[in-house]
């Protein structure tokens, strides 16, 4: 664990700006999404989880979910920027997002491209027979 980061759910904390300017250029799946859009689903949260240097509200990575609050979480819109990867942030956005809250028991989806060895590491696996999918229709940038 890298002691130059804390975590933190503090929705107010999280500095609106970078994330629009992240997700807006870097995220290949939602680069669609105008500031309106993500302003909309910021305030909608259910939960926010951000990495910050210690001390300073400087965001180094982020976490967003939806949820009904009861059984059912969405995990959407996670990311660390790339000159602070390899330091565990990544694992450490999901246990706080995953683990450490209310929706620890939830049955959790989320939709990615890439990086299925973390998701496995917190039981994210192929879905099960109950589980159906519409594609959205607006594709992801690539």
């Amino acid at each position: 664990m890298d002691d130059d980061y804390e975590l933190d759910d503090d929705p107010a904390r999280v500095p609106r700006d970078l994330v629009w300017a992240w997700l807006s250029t870097e995220a290949y799946w939602g680069r669609w999404r105008t500031r309106a859009d993500i302003e909309a689903q910021l305030d909608s949260a259910w939960r926010v989880v951000g990495a910050y240097r210690v001390g300073t509200d400087e965001l180094v990575g982020f976490a967003r979910a939806a949820s009904d609050g009861v059984g059912f979480a969405y995990l959407a819109d996670v990311f660390v920027l790339t000159e602070h990867q390899g330091h565990g942030l990544g694992k450490r956005l999901l246990h706080t997002m995953i683990e450490d809250g209310l929706g620890a028991e939830f049955r959790w989806v989320l939709f990615t491209a890439d990086a299925h060895g973390l998701y496995e590491q917190f039981g994210f696996a192929a879905p099960d027979a109950t589980a159906m999918v519409r594609p959205p229709m607006k594709p992801a940038i690539g």
